[in-house]
């Protein structure tokens, strides 16, 4: 099948952040899949100047939830198909929603491997038997090689969107997001 670039080539993303060759439009929405350590769930930023957000107890552990990433999620409901990306798993489902203001529940992905920050291709099988050919983006604070080849094999369009742990899913990385989805739909 033949590919054709997109109107913003990969060379204009942002360092950390990946994408493969586009294909034609569907009805389908993307899939937005969504981690929440370090995308949702803050962390290392200045605890004298935090963000928005809140201290949440989660399964008796404190978590700084961000209001600007549930806001852009929010705000990117109508374009992609939400699904948690995360070691919570089902858990999420359980707290984030009615926290956050999402409608709920939100599909989830469920992982065989340990999960850990320096290994992010702990996901990869799930997300591939999840997602199949459908065009996703991927919103993660913990990426490596081995998910950025992978992005770049994939034959269905594919975003890799990199988060800071202490400030999470940002305005810049919204507006990147957007843009990619309204590339895809056009």
């Amino acid at each position: 099948m033949l590919q054709m670039p997109l109107a913003s080539p990969a060379d204009d993303l942002p360092a950390g952040e990946s994408q493969s060759p586009p294909m034609p439009a569907t009805e389908e929405k993307p899939l937005l899949l969504v981690d929440i350590d370090g995308v949702i769930s803050l962390f290392g930023f200045d605890h004298r100047q935090p963000p928005e957000g809140s201290f949440h107890s989660i399964d008796g552990i404190l978590h700084f939830l961000s209001a600007k990433a549930a806001a852009h999620l929010l705000g990117l409901w109508d374009v992609f198909e939400l699904v948690w990306c995360s070691g919570w798993e089902e858990k999420a489902n359980e707290y984030l929603p009615s926290i956050l203001g999402l409608p709920g529940p939100l599909p989830y992905l469920s992982f065989d491997r340990a999960v850990g920050r320096s290994n992010a291709h702990w996901k990869l099988d799930a997300i591939d038997s999840y997602a199949r050919n459908r065009p996703l983006a991927w919103i993660d604070d913990a990426f490596n090689d081995a998910c950025h080849d992978w992005a770049q094999a994939r034959r269905s369009p594919t975003l890799l969107v990199e988060t800071e742990p202490a400030s999470g899913l940002t305005e810049r990385q919204l507006k990147l997001l957007s843009r990619w989805s309204r590339e895809l739909a056009s």
